[in-house]
This record gives structure tokens, C-alpha cells and sequence, in this order.
């Protein structure tokens, strides 16, 4: 196991990717929003729009604590998953410091396995492995495992983690799976793996891809408009919580103008919108916005999509 750690070091110190500014920083924090920011989302959108303008906004913790939560969303605007930011911000209320165990870092808002586990092996070096997608992978082509489950996978982790150099190992492991044992076309003669790797003649195999459909959600959407204002609430539920947005309607006004269709495809399903413009003669709802007050909103991609089919000559 020695030699395989050696092997995996060398690599990572030849081909690693120390650039990344969340691996040059002993900043709990810092580490921190770096993994909720690059859930579900590429390292290159992270690094290109999100995480310094974040960090720039909310240096600490504690100012991220200090913080209003609408401020909080604006700054992720356009990243998506809400949640993340809501819990990134209720956290921040709650604490002054992350905690370097992982059983109190699960038990924070929005913090998983994976997610506590990277923390405390970035953040505070302990001697512990990380499960992200592309270590599944690896460790499913390592032993051709075609759908194992997740106990199996972390029992295979801890037993192959270097715990000596947790920092370095985990972080490899990631960038293995990101730049060598790619989902498609595998390039396995690069791979420090390839020695011990079980599932090297046939990669594709492993782990087994799983078919699903994605659904079509249809909505009417409904722009309320009164004194060249419009009119938006802000989401309750589960989905997109927190973020203004504009009506959701069964049957939209008679009176009505439609204005054309925005669609949106999330992860687990794609949402259709049919758009309408309702001019009302008296204000019917609570809250009412100039397009320039609405530009200083935490609203979705969608609803950006909808603004878009409005003209100012419109109101």
C-alpha cells in the first residue's frame, strides 16, 4: 500500500492541479464553500464567476452570518441549488468556526458525508477519505463493481486512503477521475492506478449507467404589471426557496397578452413556460417592481429568461 501511495503522491505532485485557490488555503471557510460551491457544479464556473466575487462579499464566516439572506442569494445567483446558499448562510448563523470532527460537521445544514469528509481531510488534514463522483468511478473500475452500494464504496475508501497524507491522496484521487479515468474514453496508460486496477480492460463497464427519463413540467407563467411596476412574490416552497419569482398561474387572465415560451432544463427535470403579460388596472398583489429594482433581486435562471421576453415598451 506504501509503494501505491508513493505512486499516487508523484503523480499528483507531476500532474495535480495546485492551482485551484481552495488548495492553497488553510481557511476552514474557505475549503468549506469551496465544496458546497462545486456540488453539482464544474470547477470552472466555480472559479470563473462565483468564488472570489463570494469571498470578496463575505470574507468569514462571520460575515457571511452577519449577512441578510437575500444578499447571500444575489451573490449565487445564476449557480443554482438554492439550498446550498441558504444553508451556507444558516451555518454561518450558528457558528463562529467548522468544527474539525466529521460526525458535528454532518450535523450542520447542507453538510453530507462527502462534503464532511472533505472538510475535515482539506481543512484540518484528518486521516480520511473523500467520495465524490469521480472517486466512485475510480473505485468501481479499480473493482469492478457495476452498481455497489455507497457502505461498500466508503469501506473500500477507508481502506485504500493514505493516512499519512490525507491531503495530497484525496485530492489526486479527485484529479484522476477529472482528467484520466473519464467517464468516456479512459486514458488508462496514464493512469497511476493502472497496476492494481481490475477493470482497465473494459472501463465503460463500470459502475453500470443508469437510464432515466427526464419529465416535462408545464407552467403558465403570469407577469402582473401596474404603473410600469410588476408584480413578483417571493418562493415558500422546497424549490427555489427564498428567490423572487414571478406567478404561476392554471388559467391565465383573459385579458392577457401572451409573449412567447422560456424553457429550462434542472437536474431532474425540464420546465416549460408559457408567458403572459396581464396589465392590471389596480394593483392586485403585494409587491411590485421596477425592471431595475428587480435587477437588484435574488431571482432564477428561469425568471431571468422570462424578463427577457419583456421590453420596456411593454409596460
Amino acid at each position: 500500500m506504501k509503494n501505491l501511495h508513493r505512486t499516487i503522491h508523484h503523480w499528483y505532485q507531476a500532474y495535480g492541479r495546485h492551482t485551484l485557490p481552495w488548495r492553497n488555503t488553510d481557511d476552514p471557510y474557505y475549503i468549506y464553500l469551496s465544496e458546497v460551491m462545486l456540488q453539482q457544479t464544474q470547477v470552472k464556473t466555480v472559479l470563473e464567476r462565483y468564488y472570489f466575487p463570494f469571498i470578496e462579499r463575505f470574507p468569514t464566516l462571520k460575515a457571511l452570518g452577519e449577512a441578510e439572506l437575500d444578499e447571500v442569494l444575489k451573490c449565487w445567483e445564476g449557480l443554482g441549488y438554492y439550498t446550498r446558499a441558504k444553508n451556507l448562510h444558516k451555518t454561518a448563523t450558528l457558528l463562529k468556526e467548522l468544527p474539525p470532527d466529521i460526525d458535528a460537521l454532518i450535523k450542520l445544514p447542507g453538510i453530507g458525508k462527502n462534503t464532511a469528509h472533505a472538510i475535515a481531510a482539506f481543512a484540518f488534514r484528518q486521516p480520511v477519505p473523500v467520495m465524490e463522483a469521480n472517486v466512485k468511478r475510480i473505485l468501481c473500475r479499480l473493482y469492478r463493481l457495476e452498481n455497489p452500494t455507497e457502505k461498500e464504496l466508503w469501506e473500500l475508501a477507508y481502506t485504500l486512503v493514505d493516512r499519512e497524507n490525507p491531503f495530497d491522496y484525496n485530492q489526486a484521487m479527485m484529479d484522476i477521475g477529472a482528467t484520466v479515468c473519464l467517464p468516456k474514453n479512459a486514458e488508462c496508460e496514464r493512469c497511476p492506478l493502472e497496476s492494481i486496477c481490475r477493470g482497465k480492460e473494459a472501463p465503460w463497464r463500470y459502475p453500470v449507467k443508469k437510464k432515466r427519463t427526464v419529465p416535462v413540467r408545464e407552467e403558465h407563467i403570469v407577469i402582473r404589471s401596474y404603473d410600469e411596476r410588476l408584480s413578483l412574490y417571493r418562493r415558500s416552497g422546497k424549490f427555489l426557496h427564498g428567490l423572487w419569482g414571478f406567478e404561476n398561474m392554471e388559467v391565465p387572465p383573459c385579458a392577457a397578452e401572451y409573449l412567447g415560451e422560456v424553457s429550462h432544463t434542472y437536474t431532474h427535470f425540464k420546465l416549460n413556460c408559457r408567458v403572459y403579460l396581464y396589465h392590471e388596472s389596480t394593483p392586485e398583489q403585494e409587491n411590485y417592481f421596477t425592471l431595475d429594482e428587480i435587477r437588484t433581486l435574488a431571482i432564477s435562471k428561469v425568471d431571468e429568461k422570462i424578463l427577457k421576453l419583456l421590453d420596456r415598451e411593454t409596460l
